[in-house]
């Protein structure tokens, strides 16, 4: 299966590290050309330009043509998804290690 059409999620596509890393570095600038976001991957352009593809799919970066080149910058508002999902674990097992606390607490 091509890996962009089964990566249509933002949990897709934060799954892979050199997204996550592409992500990071957007959240430290404004925008950035696709020639300065390469020098931070030891890939290709192409390979660089392809997950930028697949983290724009799911919506996590927006792309913009300046001239001939093409301009990124991370739209961090698909995230929220990630941090909604997580904040409902964390609260579960917030629960339940109160909960073992507690008993434990009775046991002594």
């Amino acid at each position: 299966m091509d890996e962009k059409k089964s990566v249509t999620d933002v949990y897709g596509a934060v799954a892979d590290p050199t997204r996550r890393k592409l992500i990071g570095l957007l959240a430290e600038v404004e925008e950035l050309p696709l020639h300065e976001i390469t020098v931070h991957f030891q890939m290709g352009r192409t390979a660089v330009s392809k997950h930028l593809a697949i983290l724009k799919e799911a919506g996590l970066v927006d792309a913009r043509k300046v001239g001939r080149e093409t301009r990124y910058r991370l739209n961090a508002g698909p995230l929220k998804e990630i941090q909604d999902w997580v904040s409902f674990y964390e609260g579960f097992w917030k629960g339940r290690f109160t909960k073992l606390h507690k008993l434990l607490e009775e046991e002594l």
